[in-house]
């Protein structure tokens, strides 16, 4: 049959009743209505049987030639996978099975009808090319273990919500379109903003210790905007981070809540998502209740052994460190203030340290990253709340403070002690489903190659 005369149904007044996990609570020849897209059909000559597939699973449908009309029965025979369609019909056992029901149906709506065979699989793991995916990313997001993946990812921000709210963090929502570079560097996204140049926010940071003076707590999920010219499996230029705030606090009270709030996660998708986790075929990272602390002095002096080139000072190599912390989360602490933002408090001399250098204790800063093996998930620090030494650091980094004014001018006002972490969304959904790729975390992946679709 060609497809030019296969005719696609209005929806009218069909409506489903029910899902397919309602389907095994329901009486025998109990009569119900449902909708979805054909995942596979097997051709029996005068039977059909069709895999229905919903937003919670499949459903068997049993179409016999002699109960339904020979053109009705010609059309589901021809239909390609991906077509939709909507039934009325009873749900009846399944045939040796006590456990398995399927439906028969008495009314068949052809509601949308696919014109191409899909170039790859729904139920496997795709051994076709990212690139080719990324291409036709809604059909690619119908396949089993991505649509494992992004149920996970549903209870992750669930759970983050949950984590934050329990602990008297209120969500805001800050601007994306901003005025001036949050951390000070070139990796910006320039747009035309009526008549000014402006960019897209690379973090919600000014705003976020600005809120502190109103609510103390908050939180925020929303996207970040990073122009880092890379092309590997873990950078995004668009990406949703997970960002904290709180008052009255430093970075070692920061480092505890995102080590409770990892914990919470992966306690939440286990309870949760067992059963999805096991189709996956994996089991998220066990960890101990205490992540380890290293400082960024320690690590650098432990690294020099094997790697003779690295100075104190340098940005330390992800694939350097997992020689040494393998799979698992660990924090390293006190960096070097040089490698941090301008706003990230410096470590006082109440913290001096008689083994370590001068000039390394002069220019320690109360701060950390959150990694698991090789990858950085998180960064945080304690922030300057004084005026003075926010325009001293800005001036040391060779920043224009006057761009900064709109937010240099609330610290007249007293702004209270504070500290903060932004975490990665889909580093975190990498790193505990164990994906090859960080575009297979995104819905629709932005990078260096790609901007649609």
């Amino acid at each position: 049959m060609d497809d030019k005369i296969l005719n696609e149904d209005e929806l009218g007044n069909l409506r489903r009743s029910h899902y397919s996990f309602q389907i095994s609570k329901l009486n025998i020849n109990e009569e119900i209505v449902i909708m979805g897209w054909i995942s596979s059909k097997r051709d029996h000559g005068n039977v059909l049987f069709v895999q229905l597939r919903d937003q919670f699973g499949e459903m068997q449908i049993v179409v016999k030639k002699k109960e339904v009309s020979a053109e009705l029965f010609g059309t589901l025979k021809n239909l390609k996978e991906h077509s939709s369609i909507g039934i009325r019909g009873k749900v009846v056992k399944q045939k040796n099975s006590s456990d398995q029901f399927e439906v028969i149906p008495n009314e068949i709506k052809i509601l949308s009808v696919s014109h191409k065979p899909s170039p790859f699989l729904t139920q496997a793991i795709s051994s076709i090319g990212i690139d080719t995916r990324l291409d036709l990313r809604a059909l690619d997001l119908r396949r089993n273990h991505l649509q494992l993946v992004f149920k996970i990812r549903n209870t992750i921000l669930n759970s983050i919500r949950e984590y934050f709210t329990t602990n008297y963090f209120i969500e805001v929502n800050t601007p994306k379109m901003i005025a001036t570079a949050t951390e000070g560097g070139a990796a910006l996204f320039p747009i035309f903003y009526y008549d000014r140049e402006a960019f897209l926010a690379q973090s919600p940071q000014l705003y976020k210790e600005q809120l502190t003076m109103a609510f103390e707590s908050v939180f925020e999920i929303a996207p970040i905007f990073r122009a880092e010219p890379s092309r590997t499996n873990r950078h995004l230029s668009e990406a949703i981070s997970i960002d904290a705030e709180k008052a009255y606090v430093d970075y070692r009270d920061m480092m505890n809540h995102l080590e409770k709030l990892i914990h919470y996660i992966i306690k939440t998708v286990n309870d949760k998502n067992a059963e999805d986790l096991k189709n996956l075929g994996i089991e998220l990272p066990k960890i101990s209740y205490d992540f380890p602390r290293i400082t960024y002095t320690d690590l650098v002096k432990k690294l020099q052994a094997n790697h003779k080139f690295i100075r104190w000072g340098d940005d330390i190599s992800p694939k350097i460190i997992k020689d040494i912390f393998g799979e698992e989360f660990f924090f390293i602490i006190d960096w070097p203030s040089s490698t941090k933002p301008f706003y990230v408090k410096s470590i006082t001399n109440n913290n001096f340290d008689e083994d370590k250098p001068q000039d390394e204790n002069k220019q320690l800063s109360e701060s950390f990253d959150l990694m698991f093996g090789g990858l950085e998930l998180s960064s945080g620090s304690t922030r300057i709340n004084n005026k003075n030494l926010l325009l001293e650091n800005m001036k040391k980094k060779g920043l224009n403070y006057k761009a900064f004014d709109y937010h240099l001018r609330v610290f007249d006002y007293a702004v209270p002690p504070h500290a903060g972490f932004g975490l990665g969304l889909e580093r975190l959904v990498m790193t505990l489903l164990k994906l090859e790729n960080i575009r297979d975390a995104a819905f629709y992946p932005r990078d260096i190659d790609r901007l649609t679709p």
